[in-house]
């Protein structure tokens, strides 16, 4: 209780400007925050799908130097799928297995290209890129796109098997 200036006791409710001040600075920096990120909210499975597809080219990257093996990746652009192989001697193809084994992209994400320098740009079929023991990899570009349109891009460095990953469209 606080008494006024004319001496009557005032029974003082609600909020003062100061604490109003603050609950609206604290909304506003939370929806300054959030409201980007919305944006992105749907796009979780095509950045989840294009790391996981890094991951796998590393993986075999890393198989192919470690086993002295060549070693493949075939995407089939159609069913929206990738598999890793290595080549035996005497010329097998057998399926890796763990992070190698027949992948599925998820519902609602697909293939729109993949680019082999040398070999052309793709967009239908079953395309194999190798894996040279020897730590060289065909530098590749792979174009992956949602349903709501929304575009990722992985290029990948012949020398190092990294993958990076970009937003949007990108032609190199």
């Amino acid at each position: 209780m606080r008494t006024s200036t004319a001496g009557n006791l005032i029974r003082a409710k609600g909020f003062t400007l100061i604490e109003l001040c603050v609950v609206l600075f604290l909304i506003g920096l939370f929806s300054a925050l959030l409201i980007p990120r919305l944006d992105r909210f749907g796009q979780g499975e095509l950045d989840a799908s294009a790391r996981r597809l890094r991951g796998t080219i590393r993986f075999i990257f890393n198989e192919a130097a470690l086993t002295g093996r060549e070693h493949r990746l075939t995407y089939d652009l159609e069913r929206g799928t990738y598999r890793a192989t290595i080549l035996r001697p005497g010329g097998e193809l057998v399926e890796l297995q763990g992070p190698g084994r027949e992948a599925r992209l998820p519902a609602g994400v697909r293939f729109q290209d993949l680019t082999l320098r040398g070999r052309g740009t793709f967009s239908t079929g079953e395309i194999t890129m190798r894996v040279h023991p020897t730590g060289w990899l065909e530098e590749t570009v792979i174009h992956l796109q949602d349903e709501s349109g929304a575009q990722r891009t992985l290029r990948l460095a012949p020398l190092s098997g990294i993958a990076d990953i970009y937003q949007g469209y990108k032609v190199f």
